[in-house]
């Protein structure tokens, strides 16, 4: 039985009342803003019996107005890159804000992770929805939106929809942070990885994949067995993991497959994701750099947190159209269904129906 409530969390001036919606099952708690549907807090239960909550959050709404790295959010119209924040479709070229170097990230200046979210009851759950406008950051048609999130017992699922008025690139994702120690733990140099992928995207200067599809075999991105991850932080050439892992390849049918898993021994936590899409960003908080406060006064430095993000590949809609494309035509509906569970949590991402389950 999963008890539903809301409360006003905020106001914002310009968009108005901000609500928190609480699901409370007998292992987890789950609370989610109705600002940039955030997943704002996931406790869970570790080997010790305590509650422990495992993702990266602000104590008060001004946090999440004034965020820059996306903690919690739902994002899009198109998660991750696009080069120099332009494509050409149907013959027209479409430039759009530029907010990441010479590159759009994550939908624009004013993604939706800083849209006001309408919220309806749900059984076990709540329902967010928006309509992103015609030309919205550049993109593209109307396109209407939701994301169902629904626990039961220990599994927490996220339901994504879209359809659009216009042919436009789509690809959604949370962009959830997590410390399986706990959010202020201070890094995740004792969590053990392994990501189910033969092959991953090297990426250029600018975080755009060069193009190739690279074998992880022989590199530290092998992460087909479980491996400790300060060790191979350190002998990894860069600030850490920014990747997309690729789940499938060209040829390959959009089927649910186990795509990572996430253990931290110490709390006996553990986190699974199973997705259809066709890649996975891991990301190693390289950026965080201790000047963001979070939760309880905990400030999150580089290293201290790892995102799976569930999505398209970065920058499809340039590179490979034909392999797996970010396109969805008028009437089209996309449908994504994340499952998470009580020991940890996670979800996140978009394909034609995509699961991912995370157990806590």
């Amino acid at each position: 039985m999963t008890e539903v409530s809301c409360l006003k969390w905020g106001d914002l001036s310009d968009l108005g009342s901000v609500d928190m919606w609480v699901l409370q099952s007998s292992q987890v708690r789950v609370e989610v803003l109705t600002l940039g549907a955030i997943i704002r807090s996931v406790w869970t239960r570790g080997k010790d019996g305590r509650m422990e909550d495992i993702t990266l959050g602000y104590d008060d709404l001004e946090g999440y107005v004034s965020d820059k790295r996306y903690l919690g959010a739902v994002v899009g119209r198109v998660a991750n890159r696009i080069a120099r924040g332009r494509f050409v479709l149907e013959g027209k070229l479409y430039q759009l804000d530029i907010n990441n170097g010479p590159n759009a990230l994550h939908g624009g200046l004013r993604g939706f992770n800083k849209i006001l979210w309408c919220a309806t009851p749900v059984e076990g759950g709540v329902q967010l929805s928006l309509t992103s406008p015609d030309g919205d950051q550049g993109y593209p048609g109307e396109v209407r939106v939701s994301v169902t999130y629904t626990l039961q017992g220990e599994t927490l699922t996220a339901e994504y929809k879209a359809r659009s008025t216009k042919t436009t690139p789509i690809s959604l994702t949370n962009h959830s942070y997590f410390n399986l120690a706990g959010q202020a733990a201070t890094d995740i140099y004792d969590h053990e990885v392994s990501i189910s992928a033969q092959s991953y995207l090297p990426v250029d200067e600018t975080s755009i994949p060069t193009g190739e599809i690279r074998a992880v075999e022989g590199s530290p991105f092998d992460l087909r067995k479980p491996v400790l991850i300060g060790p191979r932080l350190k002998e990894f050439p860069g600030p850490g993991f920014d990747h997309n892992f690729c789940l499938s390849l060209p040829g390959d049918t959009c089927t649910e497959r186990h795509a990572a898993r996430v253990c931290h021994p110490a709390s006996g936590h553990v986190l699974e994701v199973s997705t259809s899409q066709p890649g996975i960003q891991f990301y190693t908080a390289n950026f965080l750099d201790g000047s963001i406060k979070g939760k309880g006064g905990a400030r999150y430095g580089k290293h201290s947190s790892f995102c799976l993000e569930t999505q398209n590949w970065p920058n499809a809609v340039n590179q490979f159209p034909r392999y797996h494309p970010s396109l969805w035509q008028p009437d089209l509906h996309l449908t994504f269904t994340p499952l998470l569970s009580s020991s940890f949590s996670e979800m996140t991402s978009t394909c034609t129906t995509c699961i991912i389950s995370i157990h806590l």
